[in-house]
Formats: C-alpha cells, structure tokens, sequence
C-alpha cells in the first residue's frame, strides 16, 4: 500500500493539468462574449443564447470522454498495452457516426432550436449565425473528448493543458480577426466569434491526432477497425453518461424557468450564483476524472480495496480544495458578489444565497468524486440514474414547491438546493461503500 503523502501527489500530479485544462475550456464562451460585447446588447445575447443551444448539443457526445477513459485505464490496470488505444479507435468511428448527422440537422434547424430557447427575433437572428459556425465543430469536440479520455487513462493528462491553451491562443486570434475583418477577412461581426472558436477547436484536434500518431500507435491507435465488442462497450458506457448530462443541462433551462415565474431579480441573481458555482466546482470535477482512471486501473489490476481507497482519498482533496474556493464566498460575500453585481439591492438579495451556495460546493465533493470514480468502475447506468432522479424528481418539483407555490423566492429554491446537494452526495457515498460496482466489467 502506498503511503498516504505518494497517494496524495500522484492525485494531484494526474489532477491539476485537468483542473487548469478545464478551467480554460470553460473560458470559451466567455472569450467570445467578451470578444462580442463591443458589438452591443443584442450581438451580446445571441452569442449567449448560441452558445447555450452548443452546450446542449455537445451533451450528446459528452460521454465518449468517459466512456473511453474508462475502458482504457482498465486495459492500462492490466498492462494490455497493446490494446489500451481499442477504445479510442472505437470512439473516434462513433463520434463520425453521431456527428455528421447532428451537424446537418442543427444547420437545418437552427432557427427552430433557438426559438425554443428565446422569444426575441432581433436575438436570435444573430444566435442562429453564430451557432451554425460553432456546430460545424461538433465533429472536432466529439473527437477531441475520445483523446482527452484516452490519454487522461493512461495518465498522461499534461497534453490536455498544453492543447487547451494552444487552443485559447487560436480561438482569440481569429475570433479578432473575423469579428472585427482585421487582416483583409470578411467583418462577420458576431457569427466570427462561432467560426473562430471553430477554428480552435479542429486546431487542437489535428494536435491530438499529432500526438497520438506518434505515441500512441504502439497502443494499436489506428492499428485497424473496431471490432464490435469494443463498440458496442463503448456505446454501452458513453450513452449513460450523455444522457444524464443532456438532461443536466436542461435541468438548469427549468430552473431558471422557475425563477422566471418569481421575478426579473431572482434571474438575474440566479444567473450569477449558478455559472460562479459553475466554475467554482471545477476542480472537484477535475479530482473525479482522476479518480476515474486510478479506479479504473487498480480494478484493472485485480485490487479492489485499492480501488475503493482511491475513491475516499480523492473525496478528502476535493473537500480541502472546494473549501478553500468557498471560504471567501461565506466570509467575504458582499465583495464577492460586487464582481458581478453593482446594484446595492441586488448584491443585499443575494448574500444568503451566496454564502448558502458555498456551503453546496463543499457539500457537492462527494458527489462530483464519486460520480467520476463509478465511471471509471463502469457503473454508468447508476451514476445516471442517480443523479437525474434527484434532480428531476426531487430538487426541482421541491424548488417550484417552496419556491413559487410557498412564496418562499429565491432564498426558499436556495435551501432546497442545499438539501438536495447533501442528499446526492450522501447517495453516492452509500452507493461507493456497498461495492457492487466491483463486480462490473468494462
């Protein structure tokens, strides 16, 4: 057994390039605002409500990640080198196959989904520009997540950092110059910030396939055709995982529907809390993915109790981690809150809120380790059931409750939350300590 100071370094040395890779991916959509905001309100807003509908669309991929990954730790447990690089061949043919016909279909009905998601035309004439250029992607983003999870497998998770940042140095530059016509390029105005982001995006993934041409072969990366056996197990496990986030996301879409019915406040409100909370919880998301691939390879190597420790030693970084995020939010909330807010009223309104959502980061640690973990175990169906059934069937009925019908507001739908993010947590810590997980096969 590992002493626990070796433990906590490989955790942190597989974890940290995750964290900070993530952490920049999430600044894509910022970037563009930021690039698109000289433009006015309306250009501003369509970006927004483009990248949103993005966001939902690339759920339906998002699972190829952990599908992989998870396959490829085991093989790397059980010192299968040469069939560690299986998977990827399999994920990169099921994301061609998914991709291409969502490509079209978005492209066809763009108009159609972003009128589910605003009623302004003035909006989303623009939203609709900008996300066909960023759909045109979606077949880089769905490749780009079968690399991120092979590579992160094997524990070589340094090549999503310096990826990622190449990536941000692309999506600026030609974002500027698109946006603005710099260089003798067309002025595309808002939709220049989708087609550079594009850009960046099948930029980093010919840097993926770079490396893994010249790293990965010997793994039997594009040795031949899947077979179907590893197809049908990476559908098996990838599908899960889409799913649920899929229906994440559009949990979020309800619950600002349910502040909506409150009032104009309680949106906007909300809409800071949530996209700070967001962020703030990356890297407990970035611990997960390395609990990931040491569970997946301790199961891969025949130890079980290994694998189980893994879990409970990640959960304890992430508590240290998240807590240390959230101490400024709970001490310092009226500061924190003026980042974002410049409206004395509104920055009154959303102290308790505040300091109740640091309360749900560190609450949230278990959940996001553990839902990782069980991934990297194969236990995908639980991690999705779980995590939907709490969030439809208990949180937001629970927030339309409290908050609409009991007139409680946002402070009511606040609290539930609070409570519903230690129920998950403690479902998924009860669901690691029976360990059925381990009799799964990936």
């Amino acid at each position: 057994m590992l002493p626990d100071s070796i433990r906590r370094q490989r955790i942190l040395r597989l974890a940290v390039p995750i964290i900070a890779a993530m952490v920049t991916q999430s600044l894509i959509n910022l970037v563009d605002a930021a690039l698109v905001g000289s433009l006015g309100e309306v250009p501003l807003a369509g970006v927004g409500i483009g990248g949103y509908a993005m966001f939902l669309i690339t759920a339906l991929v998002f699972g190829l990640s952990s599908g992989v990954q998870a396959q490829t730790a085991r093989r790397h447990g059980e010192q299968a080198w040469q069939l560690r690089a299986l998977p990827l061949n399999a994920g990169l043919v099921i994301a061609l196959l998914i991709s291409l016909p969502v490509t079209l279909l978005c492209l066809w009905q763009a108009p159609r989904l972003m009128e589910l998601l605003n009623p302004d035309r003035e909006v989303n004439a623009v939203a609709v520009d900008y996300f066909r250029w960023r759909v045109l992607s979606l077949v880089a983003v769905a490749m780009i997540f079968c690399f991120r999870g092979y590579w992160n497998g094997i524990q070589q998770s340094g090549h999503y950092l310096r990826i990622m940042l190449v990536m941000h140095v692309v999506n600026v530059a030609t974002s500027v110059c698109l946006i603005f016509g710099y260089l003798g390029l067309p002025r595309m105005a808002a939709a220049g910030a989708g087609a550079g982001t594009s850009l960046s995006l099948f930029a980093g993934l010919l840097l993926w396939a770079r490396i893994s041409v010249r790293h990965a072969v010997p793994s039997g990366f594009l040795a031949a055709l899947p077979c179907r056996t590893t197809l049908a197990a990476t559908l098996r496990l990838a599908t899960p995982h889409s799913f649920q986030q899929l229906w994440f996301a559009a949990g979020y879409a309800a619950l600002f529907w349910i502040l909506g019915r409150i009032d104009t406040a309680s949106v906007a409100v909300g809409h800071v809390l949530v996209n700070l909370s967001l962020l703030l919880i990356l890297p407990g998301v970035g611990l997960g993915m390395a609990a990931m691939s040491l569970v997946g390879q301790s199961l891969g190597r025949q130890a079980p109790g290994e694998a189980h420790r893994w879990g409970w030693d990640v959960v304890r970084l992430a508590w240290l981690c998240l807590a240390a995020l959230a101490l400024p939010m709970m001490l310092l909330p009226d500061q924190v809150l003026g980042l974002f807010l410049h409206d004395p009223n509104l920055i009154a309104f959303a102290r308790v809120p505040l300091q109740l959502t640091a309360v749900m980061i560190v609450l949230d640690a278990a959940a996001l380790v553990l839902g990782q973990a069980l991934l990297g175990a194969g236990a995908n169906r639980t991690v999705m059931t779980t995590t939907l059934t709490l969030q439809w069937l208990v949180f937001l009925p629970l927030a339309w409750w409290v908050g609409v019908e009991l007139g409680h507001g946002l402070v009511g739908i606040w609290w539930v939350q609070l409570g519903y993010r230690a129920l998950n947590s403690a479902w998924f810590a009860l669901i690691w300590q029976r360990r059925q997980w381990l009799q799964l096969q990936v």
